[in-house]
């Protein structure tokens, strides 16, 4: 028997998005790549555990908006603008199995950037190109709207300014940066949001659970 993608080596190990044995080359190498991993399989797990021991922090280069400063009170303080994004984010997974971390990158960065501009009175929207990346990003647009809709009709609720909202997109920004690795098709970010808001109506009674980066 040999790996049933590069034909050469002996399999080591079953890769159950191919339903065959592959060697641990091509499973190293083409994990979330060629290979489009479930979240359950027992090596992408251990992979990402060795990852996140191994992780450094984000370089000056790779830090979104470095220049941007947001607090950590600040972001507990709209903790349930987070928890509505992070949900917002989980459904259309649910219904788009096909969604990936690049897509929820570029559907975050392209609503920061738009709520960015809109904060200096200047109106700009450039959603993303790609199917999935536009189509999240008119569902977290969409959440935004609806939130300060219902916040609008509580009598002493803070609303939601653009500004503000800029600045939690670039927190949910920096740690989809800190948490994918990079790879076409990961979801290790995805995987980690849904760590932490299991249930819609569970988090949101949950004190906040993701670190700031």
């Amino acid at each position: 028997m040999v790996c049933a993608i590069c034909e050469k080596r002996p399999p080591k190990r079953f890769c159950p998005a191919k339903g065959q044995k592959i060697c641990a080359i091509c499973c190293g190498r083409e994990r979330e790549v060629t290979i489009d991993c479930p979240s359950d399989c027992p090596h992408l797990i251990a992979a990402r555990r060795y990852e996140a021991e191994h992780r450094k922090p984000l370089t000056g280069d790779e830090y979104p908006y470095r220049e941007v400063a947001v607090r950590e009170d600040f972001v507990y303080e709209r903790w349930p603008v987070i928890v509505g994004i992070a949900s917002a984010i989980l459904g259309f997974q649910a219904q788009h199995r096909e969604l990936t971390d690049p897509d929820v990158l570029s559907g975050i960065a392209a609503m920061a950037e738009t709520l960015r501009t809109l904060g200096t009175g200047i109106i700009y929207e450039r959603p993303p190109d790609a199917p999935f990346a536009r189509a999240l990003y008119g569902q977290i647009g969409g959440f935004l709207q609806e939130f300060r809709k219902n916040e609008a009709a509580r009598p002493g609720a803070l609303s939601l300014k653009d500004s503000d909202a800029f600045l939690l997109m670039v927190f949910l920004l920096r740690v989809a940066k800190q948490e994918t690795n990079g790879r076409s098709r990961s979801r290790a970010f995805l995987d980690f949001l849904r760590s932490r808001f299991p249930l819609p109506a569970e988090a949101a009674r949950e004190e906040p659970r993701i670190i700031l980066p």
